[in-house]
């Protein structure tokens, strides 16, 4: 068998969907799976609508998740150009193979691929017009996912519109038999086309290449597609929000493929030597934004602590309003090491670390409303006051022995200190242990908190 090659060829004319994320990350894992060549090329004929920010943000998220193309644009490769809009020169050359074989005619300005059978009139009655239709057996497509399917592409159809301008059905084949693409890999919402593009390979006199329609993905809630309109569905906003592109990649490739050993969470190693197309679904997958964040948190949680901060560095470094007021890279340090079993995603950390970083926080109101309300909260304040300066800051385990001291001295326990406690230096009802936190912030800085919440 001849070297796999597949293609991602996206249009730059929006922002990067989760579904053109999935097509392009199963095309890139058959590739790497099989040893292939993955190739992107862009389809940006569209000039109304093509942009070369958008164009960017495709690069950007392909790069982000780690999807490497071997041939394309800023790759080069012996099969370029890799933009549609550079390969006029290459569609005139195909157009005239088709004229040459007699199967195209010009009608209304425009070109027309014609097909090979009798002809005959016939009145269609849901666009209430005449048509010509052409008697041909249905075309087959043996898909890799979805079997045997037949569809009757039985009317001539243009290929390069009265504008001069090539069709997609046109240029994406040719490019295809130009590209040697063995294997397309794209979503079942193009297996319609398909039957066409099986016409004009056999046309070209070529080899048709593999077909394998991915399920689509559906939204979360409701039925339907998934469009760029729903939320979750641009990687830029992934980007934004710090998630790990490991978790995303690992997410995206269980919309619709199985390993078969119920495993979720696996390393791209292990995705690439299991993927294969039998093992894609034919039934669509609905998107799960919940098990999506639950996918990023366990990844979160397994970081090194030294990957875990780089990754929180360049994260506050991307969101200027949440950058720690605090310069002290130790301090930064040991905040990072208590957030990071606690938070489901890097975007959490500016609230969550907030309060480390400035003595200038709020304090959340129905918090102290509840806190305030029960027992002597302002005696237990007094009290944890009178003993902080003779007690050990050195570690979690002695702050904390020091605390229950200090309860059982009174016949009271750690509970009793330790709602009103985390409100003073906190201003909320969440977070780490306060003997951490207590740590963390030093002698001075909690008895500053302490003594503004028994002066409210």
């Amino acid at each position: 068998m001849s070297q796999v090659r597949v293609r991602f060829a996206p249009s730059p004319t929006g922002f990067f969907h989760i579904g053109s994320a999935r097509t392009a990350l199963f095309n890139w894992l058959y590739a790497r799976h099989t040893g292939g060549v993955f190739i992107l090329r862009i389809e940006d004929t569209d000039k109304e609508r093509n942009s070369e920010q958008f164009l960017n943000v495709i690069y950007e998220s392909l790069r982000w998740l780690g999807m490497n193309w071997d041939e394309g644009p800023g790759i080069g490769g012996a099969f370029g150009p890799y933009r549609q809009s550079e390969r006029a020169a290459v569609y005139a050359e195909y157009l005239e193979k088709l004229r040459a074989a007699g199967r195209t005619y010009e009608k209304d300005g425009a070109t027309w691929f014609k097909l090979i059978g009798d002809r005959h009139e016939v009145f269609d009655e849901h666009r209430k017009k005449t048509v010509t239709k052409v008697n041909v057996a249905p075309t087959v497509i043996e898909d890799q996912i979805r079997g045997r399917v037949e569809r009757l592409e039985d009317e001539d159809f243009v290929i390069v519109r009265s504008d001069g301008n090539p069709v997609f059905h046109f240029v994406n084949v040719v490019d295809d038999i130009a590209m040697k693409i063995t294997h397309v890999i794209r979503g079942e919402d193009h297996l319609s086309n398909t039957s066409k593009h099986v016409e004009l390979f056999k046309a070209f006199g070529v080899p048709v290449p593999a077909f394998a329609h991915i399920p689509l993905i559906l939204k979360q809630n409701g039925p339907g597609k998934m469009s760029k309109r729903d939320q979750g569905a641009l990687i830029e906003e992934y980007q934004k929000r710090g998630f790990l592109p490991e978790a995303l990649v690992n997410f995206l490739c269980l919309l619709g493929w199985n390993p078969k050993d119920d495993r979720e969470k696996m390393a791209i190693s292990d995705i690439v030597a299991l993927f294969d197309l039998p093992g894609i679904n034919q039934s669509n997958a609905r998107f799960d934004e919940k098990k999506l964040a639950h996918m990023n948190m366990s990844y979160l949680l397994e970081l090194p602590e030294e990957k875990f901060l780089e990754r929180a560095t360049a994260f506050f470094r991307a969101h200027p309003a949440g950058v720690p007021a605090l310069a002290d890279a130790g301090v930064f340090r040991e905040v990072m090491r208590l957030a990071q079993p606690k938070i489901k995603g890097l975007e959490e950390l500016p609230a969550y670390t907030a309060y480390f970083f400035t003595d200038d926080f709020l304090i959340d109101a129905k918090v102290q409303e509840k806190v305030m309300g029960k027992g002597d909260p302002k005696a237990r304040l007094g009290e944890l006051l009178g003993a902080l300066p003779s007690m050990d800051f050195s570690n979690d385990s002695v702050i904390e022995e020091a605390i229950k001291s200090l309860a059982a001295g009174r016949g009271l326990g750690f509970g009793d200190y330790q709602a009103v406690t985390r409100l003073a230096i906190s201003g909320t009802n969440a977070g780490p242990s306060i003997t951490s936190m207590f740590r963390v912030l030093g002698r001075e800085r909690v008895r500053v908190r302490l003594e503004r919440l028994l002066a409210t």
